[in-house]
């Protein structure tokens, strides 16, 4: 018995995983776009919150993205506990394909999905077969559990604990909470819900807690997700939790009304009962979605005093871009992008600088904000050179048009920064994975140069702030002075090498992260010689 369940419950989860990515798949890779940019208000957010979720089929995987956003200032707190919110709803839709008896045609649809994955190259069919497959395998492993748990209904002390749920709510809500935490994910123990409902194992006043329970239980992916991540991403979370049991606990007070409804909406409706679990789910996340959404402001406030502190938020969206200007006055257009740019530039040396203090400390807190920086840069790289696009439409000055060329030039110089400071984050977590040591000149001598190229950066991102070509010249000398102290650093390298003092390995990863940073000091000169538009300062 205990056998079948467990491979039942396995089969499910793996189909449930297994279909939402299909889905994830056939919707594109645009899910977080959709998120950032629909979430201008909590209410838009539970609309978008529900159909994310109803296109990943997982309210965690939802929540999980939210907290991300959040995290890396994409989106404020009151809009994500409307996503939240939406996601409580999204999932239910699980619930409702479980409450429909296809499981006669689970095995066929199961072989339809396979023929779709095995037999054809195309993506977008591979994508609906692996999306039938994941569908069939729901129902199979739902079966399973359900044959699994049938002698349950022959065994008192079982019989005694369901029963006792209907009669100790709150012995139902840990019950439900505790397996969700284990199995994580709400829509399994809600179809096991079910399943034990329709066996007749287990009385609707007792499953209904267990419902509840297990909403509170899918809130431990968040918690996960929010563990060492920012503030902001820890309250997103805390959010989750608190809707949750603020909604448990205003149905435990209505149990025996909410019990009557849905019993008499059954007989109504003519439900069957795993459909009447589907039904009560459902009703239980709407209207604590209506009663809380008024006073999304009260919650955001509660969880900031929950998880108190200040917080480093950076803010992956542009600030300066206006499309109106672009016909109005394209030159003022033109400005804003290159404050944008210049954006770009800090989010460059910023993230410089944490690579080094990664270095330096070991601290794997500059990792993740390093992270964060390197994927603000890649969006406005796309959105800054999409605004330059529309603006190259217009009607440019012979002077404007050359700046436009330029900020083209820059941006893509600063996203090359970016992805060398991610190369020098691996390098470094290289180095921390397999052990290898650094002597303390050879440290002295990553430091030397790292100030150097940091130096170079900063003021190539202030001569173009400035559009000064005198902080231009300085970049340019800097960078002769990299070139210069990469070339003595390489032969100090092999002079260590040779007398056995550094090890291969360390060796390796020594010269590729001074590969690295003289790189960047060459991007740092190209930003500045844009400045210059004089050939005579090539490096």
């Amino acid at each position: 018995m205990l056998f079948e369940f467990l491979g039942g419950l396995g089969l499910f989860l793996f189909a449930i995983k297994f279909m939402g990515d299909g889905l994830q798949k056939a919707a594109g890779d645009r899910l977080r776009e959709i998120l950032d940019r629909f979430t201008t208000n909590p209410l838009m957010g539970v609309l978008v919150g529900i159909v994310v979720t109803v296109l990943i089929q997982s309210s965690s995987g939802t929540t999980v993205i939210t907290v991300g956003l959040v995290s890396a200032g994409f989106m404020n707190l009151r809009q994500a506990i409307g996503v939240i919110m939406g996601a409580n709803i999204g999932t239910t839709v699980t619930a409702f394909i479980i409450g429909f008896d296809v499981g006669a045609y689970s095995y066929p649809i199961m072989a339809l999905g396979a023929v779709l994955l095995f037999f054809f190259k195309k993506n977008s069919i591979q994508n609906i077969g692996q999306i039938l497959f994941g569908f069939a395998g729901l129902f199979i492993g739902l079966e399973m559990m359900g044959d699994g748990m049938k002698p349950l209904r022959d065994w008192e002390a079982f019989i005694d604990l369901t029963v006792g749920f209907s009669d100790h709510p709150i012995l139902g809500v840990i019950a439900g909470t505790l397996f969700t935490l284990v199995v994580q994910s709400s829509s399994a123990t809600v179809g096991i819900l079910q399943g034990l409902y329709s066996e007749g194992l287990i009385p609707l006043g007792g499953a209904l807690p267990v419902l509840f329970g297990d909403n509170i239980g899918t809130t431990i992916t968040a918690i996960l997700a929010s563990l060492g991540a920012s503030i902001a991403a820890r309250r997103a979370a805390a959010s989750h939790v608190l809707f949750n049991v603020i909604g448990t606990v205003i149905f435990l007070l209505i149990l025996p009304l909410f019990t009557n409804y849905v019993e008499w909406i059954s007989g109504v409706l003519g439900l069957e009962e795993k459909m009447q679990i589907a039904f009560a789910h459902g009703t239980f996340n709407v209207i604590n979605t209506l009663i809380q959404l008024p006073f999304v402001g009260l919650l955001a406030y509660i969880v900031t005093k929950i998880v108190p502190g200040e917080d480093r938020i950076i803010e992956y969206g542009p600030k300066h871009l206006d499309k109106t200007l672009i016909e109005q006055s394209p030159s003022i257009a033109l400005g804003q992008a290159k404050q944008e740019v210049v954006r770009m530039g800090e989010f460059a040396v910023n993230g410089l600088q944490e690579s080094m203090e990664f270095l330096l400390t070991g601290n794997t807190k500059h990792v993740g904000i390093t992270e964060q920086l390197e994927e603000a840069i890649n969006n406005l790289d796309r959105v800054t050179t999409e605004y330059l696009v529309e603006l190259s439409k217009e009607s440019l000055s012979g002077n404007d048009s050359k700046v436009h060329h330029s900020l083209l030039e820059n941006i893509r110089d600063i996203e090359r920064v970016g992805d060398h400071f991610e190369n020098l984050v691996e390098l470094i977590q290289s180095r921390e994975a397999n052990r290898v040591k650094f002597s303390d000149e050879a440290m002295n001598e990553l430091k030397e140069m790292y100030d150097l190229v940091l130096d170079a950066v900063s003021v190539a991102i202030m001569a173009l702030d400035k559009q000064s070509k005198d902080f231009a010249k300085d970049v340019v000398t800097k960078e002769n002075r990299i070139d210069e102290l990469e070339r003595v650093l390489r032969k100090r390298h092999i002079y260590r090498l040779n007398k056995g003092e550094c090890s291969g390995s360390a060796g390796i990863i020594y010269a590729d992260i001074i590969s690295n940073l003289e790189r960047i000091g060459d991007h740092a000169v190209n930003i500045a010689e844009t400045i210059l538009d004089d050939n005579r300062y090539n490096s």
